[in-house]
């Protein structure tokens, strides 16, 4: 049977802590092929008995290590362009490969940071294939700003990417309620206008691999919904009122309409999850009472 070459928890720290991009995601890919060729050989199975030599643990980074570009700046400094122009295009193509890097990261980092708590095989396996998914998509995105003669790096970047996992670096759920149940599901918003961006540019290709990224965040925003629900099984606690209030707590910005209704129920997010925090925003921002 085919055997790990090291513990998935080890898999993830050396991740977090390889800087280059493609570096990154070439050891991310690597990983999850491993991880998946000892799954289907029958070399890991549930109920996940042995847990010290297929998971084991880590004391992954606070942060992740990154290359010396880009630069990283608050976002009220970072340029903003007309998405029309070849210049706005590319901006908005780096804005991307630099969200899906972190991605990665944060899905490596759920599986090295929240080993005390027992998870089921499920969950591992969730996280693996959603992490080798974003790393299939920075390359995507990569390879399209190197078409247009540009690359990763080659722009300044939001330093607050990484704000979610350092505000719930010790609490699970809350990772789950605010990384893919309120970034990610932000992406299944936006991710169809960015498209049309493009595919009145004619720049087929990036359409191409913007549509491979829109249908596989509805798998990950969708894994983060069930686990989170499971947690709340566990813990008997009620799902919609615990998202609530995490959401209140870890999230700084503000939860915006319009929302893609249809693509988040698909992901397993009904509306009375997300209507009711941008109700509360809107109130808040007007200085109304609830």
């Amino acid at each position: 049977m085919t055997a790990l070459s090291r513990p998935l928890a080890e898999m993830a720290d050396a991740v977090l802590r390889t800087a280059d991009g493609r570096e990154k995601t070439a050891l991310a890919r690597k990983y999850a092929t491993e991880w998946f060729a000892a799954r289907e050989a029958g070399a890991i199975v549930a109920p996940l008995t042995d847990r010290d030599q297929f998971i084991a643990a880590a004391t992954p980074p606070d942060f992740p290590a990154r290359p010396d570009r880009p630069e990283l700046k608050d976002p009220r400094d970072v340029p903003r362009r007309r998405p029309g122009s070849r210049e706005g295009q590319i901006a908005l193509l780096h804005a991307v490969a630099h969200i899906e890097l972190n991605a990665v990261d944060l899905h490596w980092d759920i599986i090295a940071r929240f080993t005390d708590t027992p998870m089921p095989l499920g969950f591992y396996d969730d996280w693996v294939k959603a992490a080798d998914e974003e790393a299939k998509h920075f390359n995507l995105v990569s390879d399209c700003l190197e078409a247009l003669d540009s690359h990763y790096g080659a722009l300044a970047a939001h330093a607050g990417m990484w704000r979610a996992a350092e505000d719930t670096a010790d609490d699970l759920l809350g990772r789950l309620a605010v990384v893919p149940m309120v970034l990610e599901a932000r992406g299944l918003d936006v991710t169809p206008g960015m498209i049309e961006v493009f595919r009145k540019a004619k720049l087929n290709d990036t359409v191409a691999a913007l549509e491979v990224i829109y249908a596989e965040e509805v798998g990950h925003v969708a894994y983060g919904s069930k686990w989170f629900h499971f947690l709340c099984g566990r813990h008997e606690l009620d799902p919609k009122e615990t998202f609530h209030g995490l959401v209140r707590t870890y999230f700084h910005g503000a939860l915006k309409p319009p929302f893609n209704e249809e693509k988040r129920a698909e992901a397993g997010l009904p509306p009375d999850f997300y209507w009711p925090l941008a109700e509360k925003t809107a109130a808040q921002s007007r200085g109304t009472p609830d």
